[in-house]
């Protein structure tokens, strides 16, 4: 098949559709298919081994924002249309890039039909009002999605204290537009049951378009390559600490519940970079025993998760927990909330699950096993072997590709949402 993948963010630091575009596309195209990207920046690391990349431009106005009034660099390309649109955005407080490279694409994609067809077009999170348009090419559109942003911004407003607040999450989650998109897609592509009924019942998508296709995991360079021994009681958390979503302040609760030579690394930038953690650490007087490594590489990640005692993943949502995958297929168990689609991941012969936000739980959990070193060598291994029997990126592709197969291009601008 011709397959061309779409997404607006393309580094894998910049969230797990830059992880799944790079594998994705690599396995497609190990399974004979051809690859075409489109993507926005930050860009993905060189995909032009087994894919044909396109560059889509933005000048990441909403990280400068957050910085500075204009950016530094070509001020005057302000001018450009999508990027006075950008601008004036984000200084209201929306997050435009969704919708500004759904547009973008869509002129990209145009000049490139020219000359090339495509058997399917894959969207990864975008949902941008530009792909209805699409529709208009008459190509099979899919897209992938692993929760609604509704389950995002319902959390964010349960936070919420002030009118300023409560008005920035009103409007920062595109969640209508994603909703009108997605139900006029041809194939809806999940990673778990949970995804599934998160998008039937909050974008009312109907269950014959949703295809449950678990995400894929790099078995061959996720595993344990022997020789590194395991760092005595230390605990490993892996994301955004600054994201309530992700519950690493649960985590630094936990911490303080426990032994004090119990320790914890967090893969992620420290502070100032990111501040909440920090600032519980303090007050709970165990900064002393928390180590940041900041944004690591492939083979630095998976020696974190060989040398790791356990693998922690506090979450108050997921849509998949891609580190509690990968460390299972390092022979690393874990322990985690029961959310979303995490108890599709993480079994009770691979880890302990518990309630999110209740720190008592999460510490007791973490202390068993923790005191018991032979049943986490026996969770580690059966983790690996459940990781490589349902997890590998070939069979994603492969059940990818399936998904494709069944979505005939529905008529333009397909807004019968019964089918």
């Amino acid at each position: 098949m011709r397959v061309c993948l779409l997404g607006y963010r393309g580094n894998p630091y910049s969230g797990g559709q830059g992880i799944y575009i790079h594998h994705l596309s690599r396995a497609l195209a190990e399974l004979g298919h051809r690859v075409d990207v489109i993507v926005g920046p930050p860009y993905p690391r060189p995909l032009e081994r087994w894919a044909t990349v396109h560059r889509v431009p933005n000048l990441n106005l909403w990280g400068v924002y957050r910085r500075e009034w204009l950016p530094r660099e070509a001020p005057l390309s302000l001018f450009r249309p999508w990027n006075l649109f950008d601008f004036a955005a984000t200084r209201l407080r929306f997050f435009p890039e969704p919708l500004s490279f759904s547009f973008r694409a869509l002129g990209v994609l145009g000049r490139l039909l020219r000359t090339r067809r495509f058997d399917v077009l894959h969207d990864v999170q975008t949902l941008g009002y530009g792909m209805v348009l699409m529709k208009a090419f008459g190509i099979p559109l899919v897209t992938t999605v692993h929760h609604p942003l509704t389950i995002d911004r319902r959390e964010a407003f349960a936070r919420n204290r002030t009118l300023e607040e409560l008005y920035h999450t009103a409007v920062f989650y595109p969640a209508a537009m994603q909703g009108f998109v997605i139900r006029r897609m041809d194939r809806v592509i999940t990673a778990s049951e949970a995804g599934r009924r998160d998008l039937m019942r909050d974008f009312r998508v109907a269950p014959g378009r949703i295809a449950v296709v678990p995400n894929g995991l790099d078995t061959e360079h996720f595993r344990n390559p022997g020789g590194l021994p395991r760092d005595p009681a230390t605990l490993l958390f892996v994301g955004n600490s600054d994201d309530h979503k992700k519950g690493a302040v649960y985590l630094v609760r936990a911490l303080a519940r426990l032994p004090r030579a119990v320790r914890l690394r967090i893969v992620d930038e420290p502070y100032p970079a990111k501040v909440r953690v920090h600032a519980e650490a303090e007050r709970l007087g165990v900064r002393g025993r928390i180590a940041f490594t900041g944004r690591l590489d492939d083979a630095r990640l998976r020696e974190e998760y060989c040398r790791c005692t356990l693998l922690v993943q506090p979450s108050v949502y997921e849509g998949f927990g891609l580190p509690a995958a990968e460390a299972l297929a390092c022979e690393t168990p874990v322990v985690a909330t029961a959310v979303g689609a995490v108890g599709e991941v993480v079994t009770a012969d691979t880890g302990l699950l518990v309630a999110p936000g209740d720190v008592d739980a999460l510490a007791a959990a973490i202390q068993s096993l923790l005191d018991d070193p032979l049943r986490r060598l026996a969770m580690g291994q059966a983790g690996r072997e459940r990781m490589v029997r349902h997890f590998g990126w070939s069979g994603a592709a492969a059940r990818t590709v399936q998904a494709y197969t069944a979505a005939p291009a529905l008529p333009f601008p397909g807004t019968d949402a019964r089918r």
